[in-house]
């Protein structure tokens, strides 16, 4: 039984025009650059505890995101979800409320995407209050 999502299994679809598009490297790559990012700053606390960055920003080149939300919508939610299967599998704490946020940028040095990942400061209950 597959647990592929639907935008997941758009990005297989549409795999092979965005293969060329992404000079010849599957769309898995960015996935796989997003795990990478996680596991590269990991922060290890104690023999059961690592910790690891919640906030990931995923910048895309603008005909990827295009294509990307054309035949599935919700780019970030899938990365997000892919992203915390793979932290659930390493055993990783995430820092906060894990988010992955997904924009368009015509400037990327490798012309695909880049990826950059932060530990967002926890918000206290009380700064809410007036």
């Amino acid at each position: 039984m597959s647990t592929l999502t639907g935008l997941e299994r758009a990005m297989e679809r549409f795999g092979g025009s965005l293969l060329a598009r992404f000079r010849h490297k599957e769309p898995v790559e960015l996935i796989e650059a997003l795990h990478k990012e996680c596991d590269d700053h990991i922060v290890v606390c104690s023999e059961s505890r690592t910790v690891v960055p919640n906030a990931y920003d995923v910048e895309l080149a603008e005909f990827a995101h295009e294509e990307l939300e054309r035949n599935g919508g919700r780019i970030d939610q899938v990365l997000t979800d892919s992203l915390l299967r793979h932290g659930e599998k390493q055993g990783y704490e995430w820092a906060g409320p894990l988010t992955v946020h997904v924009t368009r940028s015509p400037d990327l040095p490798n012309g695909r995407y880049r990826v950059a990942s932060a530990v967002m400061q926890h918000v206290r209950a009380g700064a809410f209050q007036h």
